[in-house]
């Protein structure tokens, strides 16, 4: 695998792969790389097909009391994962490559970007979308990878894909998960042991939820009960929201698909997941 750090070098062997008759597949991450992105590079290795995985940790996607300086960074182990699962290229540029000096443009993708995270967590798909774009200019790929872990950011990137014309197919690949349901995440390394046990609550709550709305119990009653469970279980609780999977917009038609979706902290980690609610009929 050909690691690049300057643009011109991965423009000029994406060229060559591409001139070779390859398709170019992009897998964007943010470094601490565990089994969920690699199921993202597994999913992109096609016959014929160049990978190019890119990490870069965006500060624009961060708040002013987010995370940035403490987001765990691996990039010796990344590589090394990377490499493993055949991805041929990678993408590492620093700060300074990405956003140059004078750098002053934002992408915004309303109404999908609103609410649930978009409210607990102001500019960050502002961020997602300015950098997702960035990375499909630099790249060109035929295809791109997210995890659907992530879901309303792969709406985002959904809904700027088809209003600016990308000619990209953009695909959510399922969520990765521990033995015990806890979605992965680079995240979960903040986790103590007694944080780390109690976790477990958010993927339980969600099914929680999910049944009883299959059952016919009110959609009210039914996340208030998983947000009651996720409080005693000793998350601080953002959100439980069930939205259409389409547009996010929350009390869905039943016979449309559905998604239930939830943000909550444990001590000083804010973790999400969410869970397909099968339509009625």
């Amino acid at each position: 695998m050909e690691v690049f750090r300057e643009l011109a070098g991965l423009r000029e062997q994406v060229a060559a792969a591409r001139a070779a008759g390859r398709e170019i597949a992009l897998v964007p991450t943010m470094g601490a790389l565990h089994a969920g992105h690699i199921a993202l590079v597994e999913a992109a290795r096609r016959p014929g097909t160049c990978v190019v995985a890119s990490i870069f940790v965006n500060p624009k996607q961060f708040g002013a009391n987010e995370d940035l300086s403490r987001y765990p960074r691996k990039e010796t182990g990344d590589i090394a994962m990377l490499t493993e699962a055949g991805c041929d290229l990678l993408w590492l540029p620093p700060v300074e490559v990405m956003y140059p000096e004078g750098f002053s443009t934002n992408i915004s993708v309303a109404g999908v970007s609103e609410g649930l995270d978009g409210a607990a967590r102001p500019g960050h798909f502002d961020g997602v979308a300015t950098v997702v774009a960035k990375l499909f200019n630099q790249v060109q790929p035929t295809r791109a990878y997210f995890g659907e872990k992530d879901f309303q950011q792969l709406a985002v990137i959904r809904r700027m894909v088809a209003d600016l014309d990308f000619d990209i197919e953009v695909t959510g690949v399922p969520t990765q998960r521990e033995d015990d349901g806890l979605a992965l995440s680079s995240r979960n390394v903040y986790l103590d042991d007694e944080e780390r046990a109690k976790a477990v609550a958010l993927p339980r709550a969600l099914g929680i939820a999910a049944r009883a709305i299959a059952a016919g119990t009110p959609v009210e009653k039914a996340l208030a009960d998983a947000t009651t469970y996720l409080a005693n279980a000793g998350f601080e609780v953002d959100y439980v929201s069930l939205v259409d999977a389409e547009t996010l917009q929350p009390q869905a038609d039943a016979t449309r698909r559905r998604q239930l979706l939830a943000a909550a902290r444990l001590g000083a980690t804010r973790l999400i997941d969410n869970l397909a609610v099968d339509p009625a009929g």
